[in-house]
């Protein structure tokens, strides 16, 4: 598995795009855990600020989630999101969230157009590099 490729099953990548467009106007977030470097499941996390612009996991549900995953013995493998006015490409806070949120990969979807735009990003040390989807 190659760090400049970020392979997920197309199921998820397409229940990814369906919570977005199901939360549009408001952003989408979740994430995807993986055991031994291949994603497992996939959790839709509420957007507690329930914004266009932004968003945050609420804590009470992040924690939940957290603990499952440990239980399994899984890891945080991908933060999703979607922005809803502009390109699938990470915001100034999503870089700023990056240093602490420890996820590998960045998935983002821009629900500002009729045609689906997915994108995914490595963000080490406050830069942006866009990886390749691999969709299996």
């Amino acid at each position: 598995m190659s760090p400049d490729v970020l392979t997920l099953p197309r199921t998820m990548v397409d229940q990814v795009l369906a919570h977005a467009r199901r939360d549009h106007p408001d952003e989408c977030c979740g994430v995807i855990v993986a055991k031994d470097g291949l994603p497992t499941r996939l959790f839709e996390m509420e957007n507690a600020e329930r914004s266009p612009t932004g968003f945050t996991f609420a804590s009470a549900e992040w924690l939940r989630v957290y603990r499952d995953l440990d239980d399994a013995d899984e890891e945080p493998w991908v933060v999703y999101h979607s922005h809803t006015a502009t390109e699938a490409y990470p915001s100034r806070t999503d870089i700023r969230w990056s240093e602490t949120a420890g996820f590998p990969y960045w998935l983002l979807v821009s629900t500002r157009a009729d045609e689906d735009e997915v994108r995914a990003f490595t963000i080490t040390a406050g830069v942006v590099t866009e990886v390749g989807l691999q969709q299996t």
